[in-house]
Order: C-alpha cells, then sequence, then structure tokens
C-alpha cells in the first residue's frame, strides 16, 4: 500500500510533464505554421455575382493584399440564398487561412429571415476586420415613376396597395430589410422581388421591371448623375458626399432610420489566432492607405477598419437589431 501510494505523485507529474510537452508541441506547430503562411494563393468568396458593390470592395482588398503578403488573392462569387451559400462553404472551409469571406450587413439579416441555416454566423466564423461601408439608395426609374420626393412615392403607394414593387439583392439581404422597414415605417404595402445580386437587380429598375431598389450607392450612382435613375433618399443616418442635394429618410419624416450596408473579412472560426491576427494587421495596412481610400471613393465606400472584438460586436448588436424588424415585418422563411 505505502509503496503503491509513494508511485502516485511520480506518475501524476510525469502525466503532467507529457501534457505539458504535447501542448507546447501543439503551440509550437501553430506558430510556426503562422509564420510560414501564407504560403500560396488565398481565396476571397463573394456572396454575390460579379459586378456589385461586394465584389468591388473585395477586388480592391485582394490586389493590395498580394502585394504586401507575396502571394495571389483570389475573389471568387459563389451567390444564391441572400448571401448564405457563401458564408456556409466558408464556414466549412479548412481553417487554414486561405478561404475566407467577405461578409457583409446581410449576414446579420439572414439568422432572423431564415429558420434553418446550416451554419452559424457568429459561432462558425471569426471576424477578422471590417473593410468598408456604402450608404444605400432609395432610387426610381426617372422616366416612368413619377414622384420626386418620399412623400409622393408614399402616396403613389398608398393609392395602389401591393401594385408597386421593389427589388432587393435576394431574401434576407439589407435591401430586403430596408424595403421591409421602409413599409413598417410609412403604413405602405410593396411587392417584394428579390434577385441574385446589384447587377440584375439594377438591369430590371432601368427596364421598369420594378419600381424602386434600396441598393448600395455603388451600382446605381452612374445612372442616377446620367439622369436615368432618381434618387429619392439615402438610408443612413447623414447624407452622403456622393449625393449631396439627396436628403436622408429621416429628413424625409421617417424617425430614426439608420441602416448602412458594411463589408468586412471572415475566416473558418477554427483558424489559427496567429493567423486571423496577422491577416489584421495586414488589411488594416490597406485599409488605411490613401490608394485604398481613392478606389472606395470611386465606389461610393468609406474605408472602415477595426479589431476583431470591435468587428464582433458590431455582427452581434446588428444580429438582435435586426431581429426584431423581421419579426415586425413577418418575414422568416422556411
Amino acid at each position: 500500500m505505502t509503496a503503491s501510494f509513494s508511485r502516485r505523485p511520480r506518475r501524476l507529474a510525469l502525466t503532467i510533464a507529457l501534457q505539458a510537452a504535447v501542448w507546447g508541441s501543439c503551440a509550437f506547430g501553430t506558430l510556426a505554421f503562422a509564420q510560414d503562411w501564407p504560403a500560396r494563393p488565398i481565396t476571397i468568396v463573394v456572396p454575390f455575382p460579379a459586378g456589385g458593390t461586394t465584389d468591388a470592395v473585395a477586388r480592391a482588398l485582394g490586389e493590395s493584399l498580394s502585394k504586401s503578403l507575396g502571394q495571389p488573392v483570389l475573389v471568387e462569387s459563389k451567390p444564391g440564398a441572400g448571401t448564405t451559400l457563401g458564408a456556409d462553404y466558408v464556414a466549412k472551409a479548412k481553417p487554414d487561412g486561405y478561404t475566407l469571406l467577405m461578409g457583409a450587413v446581410h449576414h446579420t439579416v439572414a439568422p432572423s429571415v431564415y429558420k434553418k441555416l446550416p451554419y452559424d454566423f457568429q459561432k462558425d466564423l471569426a471576424p477578422v476586420t471590417t473593410v468598408a461601408m456604402v450608404p444605400n439608395v432609395l432610387s426610381v426609374n426617372a422616366a416612368l415613376t413619377p414622384a420626386k420626393s418620399v412623400a409622393e412615392l408614399v402616396a403613389l403607394a398608398k393609392a395602389s396597395p401591393g401594385q408597386l414593387t421593389f427589388g432587393s439583392n435576394g431574401n434576407g439581404t439589407a435591401q430586403h430589410l430596408i424595403g421591409t422597414l421602409f413599409q413598417l415605417d410609412t403604413g405602405t404595402s410593396l411587392l417584394h422581388v428579390p434577385y441574385k445580386g446589384s447587377a440584375p437587380l439594377t438591369t430590371d429598375l432601368l427596364g421598369g421591371q420594378v419600381t424602386m431598389s434600396f441598393d448600395s450607392i455603388t451600382p446605381v450612382i452612374q445612372h442616377i448623375k446620367a439622369g436615368k435613375l432618381r434618387a429619392l433618399a439615402v438610408t443612413t443616418h447623414k447624407r452622403t458626399p456622393m449625393l449631396p442635394d439627396v436628403p436622408t429618410l429621416e429628413e424625409a419624416g421617417l424617425k430614426g432610420f439608420d441602416i448602412e450596408t458594411w463589408y468586412g473579412v471572415l475566416a473558418p472560426v477554427a483558424t489559427p489566432p496567429a493567423i486571423v491576427a496577422k491577416l489584421n494587421t495586414e488589411m488594416l495596412k490597406v485599409i488605411r492607405s490613401p490608394e485604398f481610400a481613392a478606389r472606395m471613393k470611386d465606389a461610393g465606400c468609406e474605408p472602415l477598419g477595426s479589431s476583431p472584438a470591435e468587428f464582433a460586436s458590431r455582427i452581434a448588436n446588428e444580429t438582435v437589431k435586426f431581429a426584431k424588424i423581421v419579426k415586425q415585418g413577418n418575414l422568416a422563411i422556411e
């Protein structure tokens, strides 16, 4: 009994020593892997078709990152299901820092709209940094829609309930949410027409297939300046320098209306922290550069940049905020 008892402390000490050796080896391996990263091309997945704002932001970021990281940064479109297909793809990708998601505000709406998602946006993806913000614009076809103000558009909608249409980038996207909140705040009834992205939506808005859109400013600004589309209001709490004469929805009478479209990079949740930290550092250098700011200005965007923790807080807060609007508007999809 005594001899057996005396050996227990030594066995415990040996077990602890072996565990420490294993943990140390894993930590060293992870650090070494992070130091060698990147050793091959990186892919940023865009959950919309090419040609939209998300694509433009991803390509601007990727081109500068390619130079600083010494590896190609590719942009791959995986559109569909209101941005959830692309998010699911990245959430299930190998967590090695080579597959990233250009996420957007839409991803904080989708968990409330879609009752069953194959991933959890807050649990399965690790925030890296916010990249840019762009205001959304309430636009109508200038030739086909007589409304020259929000008040006139509301009057048209109330005169023909359910007849006027608004297009969005898909069910569960920010545009869908904005259109829903607009109806709740104005007491109107509009018909929602979902698209797979900004390019086909803008084409149909120009062609008169839909009455209005609440899309981001990037795909519509050139058509607004050309007089083909008429901007009635922006959805943010302050006016945009891109359209300084266009009022906010709050100025138009919709008190407290403030929704913006932001873009940010996320990685699979098990990506080594050292790689996430390196991505954050390198991306912030790009985001804060004059060259990136100039490209974002051309796209109608404002550079952001944040820590992973700040980005995670934004996602959590907006998920709660938008869940309330989804419930009010009864937007849930089976």
